[in-house]
């Protein structure tokens, strides 16, 4: 009986520790001393504004930038600018050997005769009609005779402006004077910079196809920022949003002026455009950056320190809360949004409760002993 006895107890008593190592697995205590090495957060509702993360590249902005197109044909006889020169509008770029501006000046010069006789005949049959020199008829048709070479002048006007002929040039011919060998100028439409040059002396351009330059005012530009899935509900247009170059601590600061309604069908984001200011013109197009959009928007929630989430062995994430007792117990937790080193939990604490934030990784180790 005595054996029986001594085997019954040595039987149970792993079993009894056992049981009561699994009660008490999820509680840790500390002693006093042990407690001055770690840090609790009290978890209380917070309101605040979601900062959305983004990469994106810079991009001209399209509103104030242009391709410059040849506006009439011929070889390229001298180029005037260099990429990277900043112009003004209807500066100089380059001179074209055109056959269609001679043209144009030639007819120009002829309308602007023709309607000067027009209208002198006008006036003198005008005259005439008065002293019954002529009759009604022959001055009605003088004058329509004159409306009608008046309005040809308008057109060949219209014509020489369209392909940027110098204002100084237009009023030579209305003066009657002769002018030298005209030549073909191409000019800029905006100011800003020529950020391309694409032709070549002696390049034979195509009036109205050849692109010659592109023009681009650089003081402000736009970033087109990749937004993917649910981030896209915190972003709207006039969101303000910092720009992070990466290079010197370069950052800039813009605002979201348009969302795209569609999505990529490559990265499947959708894009989202800054306006950003570029003084110096440091940004360049096509430079990658780093975009953080804060949301106009409140939110609410419950933000916990990012120090304070730690991970179970299936990578779930949990936080150790003080008990009643002083102990600490894991609590998995359902992870939101993260704002810069907090964390949203959606789901898993309550206002009140106290958190480690500081000291986790020691009381998991002590957990695990």
């Amino acid at each position: 009986m005595a054996l029986a006895t001594v085997v019954s107890v040595v039987g149970c008593s792993p079993k009894s520790d056992k049981s009561q190592a699994s009660d008490t697995a999820s509680n840790v205590t500390l002693t006093a001393a042990q407690r001055q090495n770690i840090h609790l957060f009290t978890v209380e509702p917070s309101r605040f504004h979601r900062v959305t993360e983004a990469t994106g590249a810079v991009d001209f902005d399209n509103d104030q930038a242009t391709s410059v197109l040849a506006p009439f044909s011929g070889p390229v006889s001298r180029l005037l600018v260099n990429p990277g020169q900043r112009v003004k509008k209807g500066e100089p770029l380059a001179v074209v050997d055109s056959p269609d501006f001679a043209a144009a000046i030639s007819a120009y010069r002829k309308a602007v005769v023709a309607a000067q006789t027009a209208r002198r005949l006008a006036d003198m049959d005008k005259d005439l009609l008065k002293h019954q020199g002529v009759s009604q008829r022959e001055e009605d048709d003088a004058q329509t005779d004159a409306i009608s070479a008046e309005a040809d002048r308008e057109a060949a006007l219209q014509a020489v402006v369209s392909l940027n002929v110098d204002p100084k040039t237009i009023r030579t011919i209305r003066k009657g004077r002769t002018i030298s060998h005209a030549e073909g100028i191409i000019r800029s439409p905006i100011t800003g910079t020529v950020v391309e040059k694409l032709i070549t002396p002696g390049e034979l351009l195509q009036a109205g196809t050849t692109p010659c330059f592109t023009v681009a005012d650089l003081s402000r530009v736009w970033v087109m920022a990749q937004i993917f899935g649910s981030d896209l509900d915190s972003v709207s247009v006039g969101d303000t949003a910092e720009v992070d170059t990466g290079i010197d601590s370069k950052d800039f600061s813009g605002t979201v002026d348009n969302i795209s309604a569609l999505v990529d069908p490559d990265t499947r984001s959708v894009v989202v455009r800054v306006a950003v200011a570029n003084p110096g013109d440091f940004l360049k197009k096509q430079m990658y950056v780093r975009v953080q959009i804060k949301s106009r928007q409140e939110s609410s929630g419950m933000l916990v320190p990012v120090s304070a989430i730690l991970r179970d062995d299936e990578n779930l994430p949990f936080v150790y809360v003080e008990q009643r007792d002083g102990g600490f117990a894991r609590q998995h937790v359902i992870l939101g949004y993260r704002s810069g080193d907090q964390y949203n939990i959606s789901d898993g604490l309550r206002a009140g409760n106290r958190i480690v934030v500081d000291g986790g990784l020691f009381i998991q180790f002590m957990q695990s002993q």
